[in-house]
């Protein structure tokens, strides 16, 4: 054979190779394929082409397995149970940049799975090899590590340490600053992704400097790129107040506030979340967003979006009126009570309603005239029914009934508490029947309104325990009537004048 038909060979058996890494590729991308190409055993095919010779056939075979391995966890931990993983590692360091962004691919599509996943990941060197990427120059490389990174840290803390003690976040909050767009926002959401899992974690990043530049890029255009910002800076918040103290320290708002408006429904939730784990703290840090308007935005926002974007925006109303009597009073002044009625009308989710019932709750309990607020929305009878349906969550029950008893114990606004009468059971009865047992005593307009709407009659008719709270409170109501008006109005009194009548005597 002459050397130039071995040459051929060579060629030939090139090609045929490349076409195949091409084909599994290409396959790999449609989910029908999965199966059969892992039933046929191309994972071990694959193995030793990521040792080829030739550049663009070890690409190309790393690509098809990132796109096997993304599919399915049985994928992913074939390829770790193939030892492709330390293969990969190993070359990540010489080899050039298209191969890199492959390889960070096939990290990423391993680590995406679960935390088990990720641990194989990272106990490889994973973890190393993806940080040196960072530093190098080209964009797409740094952007393919950052990926990948982001996906191992959002599993667990432990995970997110690992990454860490890297040295992966100075080289991530430098990401931030470079001109790529697409760098910019996985770099701020693999932040994001470390920050949010503890209080330590969130510091490391903040120790970085992350905050300034995250600020600095609020008003972006980029719509992907504000998501990430500001998901970043909630993460980041919600630990703790000296963490949320410095993220408005970076001026933050009002300049986010703005951002209620934006055309991206993504962006505007995450703004409405980082003013709910910032107002979560502390009273004073729920004045600093009261007082640049970031409430009454959150207000008008909730008015224009449904589902769960808006339970960010539910909560952090809870979340300010929890704290005071004065913000409650201005979650009420803002128009806040109508809209959380509509939210709680509107939504079909139960987790959502749950939300609902205890910001409303956070409103109605401070004082009488923070529980009429409620009352006078109609809200009592919406949340007896939520409590009493026997189809709504656990959940969605116990916070209905905890906001109800919590507004009726401060409730005097008779007209509202009257309907319950007739509807609640025992246990909410009694809170009702005490408010009337408070107020009666003193208003003799609203004793006579008792008698002709019917109250009276209705509180004779209700059968409690002797010696119970319900039995006291009613006694106490029907000591506020005329001996006669009670009996006129119990239950068979009828009966007894038809008897009386029966025996009476003319003269």
């Amino acid at each position: 054979m002459s050397q130039r038909q071995i040459i051929q060979v060579f060629e030939q058996y090139q090609k045929a190779r490349m076409q195949f890494v091409q084909t599994i590729a290409d396959l790999a991308t449609r989910p029908q394929n999965i199966e059969i190409l892992q039933n046929a055993g191309v994972m071990s095919m694959l193995r030793p082409l990521m040792l080829d010779v030739v550049p663009s056939i070890q690409q190309t075979a790393a690509l098809a397995l990132g796109r096997l391995a993304e599919h399915s966890d049985d994928l992913a931990e074939a390829v770790v149970k193939e030892d492709i993983l330390p293969q990969l590692v190993n070359s990540l360091a010489s080899q050039n940049r298209f191969y890199k962004k492959a390889a960070a691919f096939v990290l990423r599509a391993v680590a995406k799975h679960s935390p088990e996943l990720s641990q194989a990941v990272v106990a490889c060197g994973g973890v190393d090899a993806l940080v040196l990427c960072l530093e190098e120059f080209d964009p797409g490389v740094k952007e393919a590590a950052a990926w990948a990174l982001g996906y191992i840290a959002r599993h667990n803390a432990p995970l997110s340490q690992s990454i860490v003690d890297a040295g992966a976040v100075p080289l991530l909050v430098l990401c931030l600053r470079e001109p790529e767009m697409a760098l910019k926002r996985i770099a701020a959401s693999t932040l994001s992704d470390i920050s949010k899992h503890t209080p330590e974690l969130a510091q490391t990043v903040v120790d970085t400097g992350a905050i300034a530049h995250l600020a600095q890029m609020i008003l972006n255009p980029d719509a992907k790129l504000k998501r990430q910002v500001f998901s970043a800076l909630s993460q980041i918040s919600k630990h703790s107040v000296s963490l949320a103290e410095m993220v408005i320290e970076a001026e933050i708002f009002p300049a986010a506030v703005a951002c209620l408006r934006d055309p991206d429904e993504y962006v505007r939730k995450n703004v409405t979340t980082l003013m709910r784990e910032v107002v979560k703290h502390t009273p004073e840090l729920s004045k600093v967003i009261v007082n640049c308007g970031g409430m009454a935005a959150v207000i008008d926002y909730l008015g224009d979006c449904h589902g769960n974007l808006r339970l960010p925006g539910i909560m952090m109303l809870g979340y300010v009126a929890a704290h005071s009597e004065n913000l409650a009073m201005a979650v009420i002044l803002s128009k806040g009570v109508p809209q959380l009625a509509l939210c709680l009308s509107e939504e079909p989710e139960h987790h959502i309603k749950a939300a609902t019932a205890w910001s409303i709750g956070q409103i109605g309990h401070h004082t009488p005239e923070h529980a009429k607020a409620v009352a006078t929305a109609n809200l009592l009878p919406k949340l007896l029914q939520l409590y009493m349906d026997a189809s709504s969550s656990e959940d969605l029950q116990l916070k209905s009934k905890k906001a109800l008893k919590s507004i009726l114990q401060k409730c005097t606004y008779l007209p509202a508490l009257e309907p319950l009468l007739y509807d609640a059971p025992s246990n909410i009865l009694k809170h009702v029947a005490c408010q009337f047992s408070k107020v009666l005593p003193h208003d003799s307009k609203a004793r006579r309104l008792f008698v002709t709407s019917g109250g009276l009659k209705k509180v004779q008719e209700i059968e409690a325990e002797p010696g119970s709270p319900l039995q006291e409170y009613i006694n106490a109501i029907n000591s506020c009537f005329p001996e006669e008006i009670v009996r006129y109005y119990s239950p068979g009194y009828s009966e007894v004048l038809l008897e009386r009548l029966e025996t009476y005597q003319p003269a």
